[in-house]
């Protein structure tokens, strides 16, 4: 049975209204999210009450953890501070207290989930290049790590950086960037999540298109930092 993994929501309601139609459409019921429902976008308490209902998992990302208090600010960019105490002004009670009891990773027999990296979960480290993912691979035994974080969708073997689809073979390690739902950084607008096949090991990328001016729009209005809405248009 595929599963949808999903990561990198950031608030951004569109891309995660659209992300899930395409699930829907293709008959996907298990859908896993890495994290960072929140921060930088517009519509923070929407987004979380949908992964609410419809992710079997949803995990603690670090502009979650920031949003409840938890996280170190002061080492956030200028822009992702202001996004931060923006939306903890507009939380809800109750969706504070769904972010507060989010897990930091989850793990089955032969997969593994996780916000930024294995090793240390709560820490948010980049996987940046095959060195730091050869690295991280010595923390976990599964056959495949699901990670988000850096917004740039990319597949790590213990010897290559692979941007596209792949089979997973099942006597190797595998760390899978999924990319971003809400703010891809790789020059590419569209939306990223991969679906996953367990059985056949086919993982594809899944890239699509959405009503990005209407998020661009929202973000100007609210009043957060125009930069946000501008990085959506290209991608970076």
């Amino acid at each position: 049975m595929a599963i949808a993994v999903i990561s990198d929501i950031h608030g951004n309601l569109e891309a995660l209204s659209t992300a899930l139609s395409y699930i829907d459409d293709h008959g996907i019921k298990e859908i896993y999210c890495l994290g960072d429902v929140v921060g930088y976008g517009p519509n923070p308490n929407e987004c979380i009450e949908i992964v609410r209902q419809r992710c079997k998992v949803v995990l603690m990302g670090n502009h979650d953890y920031a949003a409840i208090g938890q996280a170190r600010i002061e080492y956030f960019n200028q822009f992702a501070k202001m996004a931060t105490y923006w939306t903890m002004d507009r939380l809800t009670k109750e969706n504070q207290d769904f972010l507060k009891q989010l897990p930091f990773i989850y793990q089955t027999d032969n997969m593994i989930f996780v916000h930024a990296s294995p090793s240390n979960p709560s820490h948010w480290y980049y996987i940046l290049s095959v060195d730091d993912a050869r690295m991280e691979m010595e923390s976990f035994k599964q056959n495949v790590c699901f990670v988000g974080h850096s917004h740039v969708p990319i597949v790590f073997t213990e010897d290559k950086a692979l941007k596209s689809d792949v089979k997973i073979e099942q006597n190797k390690k595998y760390i899978v960037n999924v990319g971003s739902i809400g703010q891809p950084r790789d020059g590419d607008p569209r939306l990223s999540f991969v679906i996953f096949e367990p059985g056949s090991g086919e993982l594809k990328y899944i890239r699509l298109n959405y009503n990005v001016e209407k998020t661009y729009q929202k973000i100007i209005k609210s009043g957060l930092p125009t930069f946000l809405a501008e990085r959506l248009l290209k991608g970076y």
